[in-house]
């Protein structure tokens, strides 16, 4: 199995409804996204996905979040904005825009330089 990471950033504020502290109220982040792809097989020219492929796919979506604030985002409509529910929601926007022989290991997202969520299904 090969396993291929890239990472994005995007830059976003959010508050967490329902939350009992100071996340209930609105803040920021800038968050840090990494994507982890992998397959069995590498393809004709020994790779396992374009870098740069992967890369477009990834800042496609965050682009979308990016200088937004999350809660009215309408990717993310629907529930609450943590990092948890945004590393879920990445993870399918990209197995939407990837190749069937690629499997998505997992997103992480970091809120900060030591706060992460990891998705994988």
């Amino acid at each position: 199995m090969f396993e291929l990471t890239v990472i994005g950033k995007f830059s976003a504020a959010h508050k967490i409804d329902g939350y009992s502290g100071n996340c209930s109220r609105m803040h920021g982040h800038n968050w840090r996204v990494e994507l982890k792809i992998a397959a069995d097989k590498l393809d004709e020219i020994d790779m396992v996905f374009d870098f740069r492929k992967a890369k477009s796919i990834l800042n496609g979506i965050l682009e979308k979040l990016d200088h937004t604030v999350l809660n009215d985002n309408p990717i993310l409509a629907g529930g609450n904005t943590t990092a948890e529910r945004i590393a879920m929601i990445i993870y399918r926007m990209v197995k939407e825009k990837v190749p069937e022989n690629i499997d998505i290991v997992s997103v992480g997202v970091w809120e900060s330089d030591n706060a992460c969520v990891t998705y994988k299904q």
